[in-house]
């Protein structure tokens, strides 16, 4: 337990600077984790005797989550279906070794972490004017120049800035964060009735119903009273997020029976790996991100 506190804490100021600088940190710290989570998934399948389109797959999500952050949607739509494309072709060129469906079960990874952390770094650049290519130029040439004995942190801390995708990306994070905690909770407390036995033994149904009243209370106090977003959208999109944050958890948790495998690697101590992590967020990042636009909250 104290590992997992301890990590968990760590873990937490990461996640903070990373989501409050922006910029470069944001979006290469979005593209490990989305090569870390496809290592974890090929893994899990290989176990499962699926021969993972390993190589093919992590250049394919490199280049979708580099053309999200480059904001090119018709290029993101090139890469996938080039890398669609590539990983079927093996199933010719590696006949016997790759089949049908290997490379069904690779094209369904890639889409299934790629395309969910395109939209976290969507939604965290969501209005915003910064130029990738001239920030990626700003931090080379920092690097180049060498005088890190002349760095100011008062500067560093000027540019982690409050603007509307940190906005939304912390209400994002919160929500789920809140849809996990307060189903943990509730269902140890006074869990009886089993939500999906078959799947996740230990989720309950008054778990659940606890998720979806604690997020909702949670992207109201976020979202409306400390950033000032209406009150009617931040409840809809909690209540929302709960749902579909418990789904996400439980595609996961279907995974992992079917591959055999009790936590998806251990890159967190105590807490898993990246998909144990970030299961339910591949989920609530698009459909998050989508409520956004059609609500017109940018």
């Amino acid at each position: 337990m104290i590992v997992r506190i301890i990590s968990g804490i760590i873990g937490i100021i990461i996640a903070a600077f990373v989501i409050q600088f922006g910029g470069v940190p944001f979006a290469l710290f979005a593209i490990l984790l989305s090569l870390i989570g496809w290592h974890e998934y090929s893994r899990a399948f290989f176990q499962a005797g699926i021969s993972i389109t390993y190589i093919f797959g992590a250049v394919t999500i490199l280049f979708m989550l580099c053309c999200a952050w480059l904001g090119n949607i018709e290029e993101l739509l090139a890469v996938i279906t080039l890398g669609m494309l590539a990983i079927f072709l093996l199933t010719v060129f590696l006949n016997g070794r790759i089949s049908p469906v290997d490379a069904g079960v690779s094209i369904a990874g890639v889409l299934y972490i790629g395309l969910p952390f395109s939209h976290l770094i969507w939604l965290r650049f969501l209005a915003s004017e910064d130029n990738p290519i001239d920030a990626i130029k700003s931090t080379v040439n920092f690097f180049q120049a060498g005088n890190f004995s002349e760095i100011n942190f008062s500067d560093v801390l000027a540019n982690m800035n409050f603007d509307v995708g940190c906005m939304f990306i912390w209400i994002l994070f919160l929500c789920t964060w809140a849809s996990d905690t307060f189903a943990y909770f509730v269902g140890s407390a006074i869990g009886s009735h089993k939500l999906a036995p078959s799947i996740s033994p230990n989720k309950t149904i008054e778990g659940f119903l606890g998720s979806v009243v604690g997020t909702s209370l949670t992207a109201v106090v976020v979202g409306h009273f400390i950033c000032g977003l209406p009150l009617i959208e931040m409840a809809v999109a909690g209540f929302i997020l709960s749902i579909v944050a418990t789904l996400g958890d439980l595609v996961e948790s279907v995974i992992k029976r079917f591959t055999g495998i009790k936590d998806s690697g251990m890159l967190i101590p105590g807490h898993g790996g990246v998909l144990d992590r970030f299961d339910s967020i591949l989920y609530t990042a698009p459909i998050f991100y989508y409520f956004i636009l059609i609500a017109g909250l940018t």
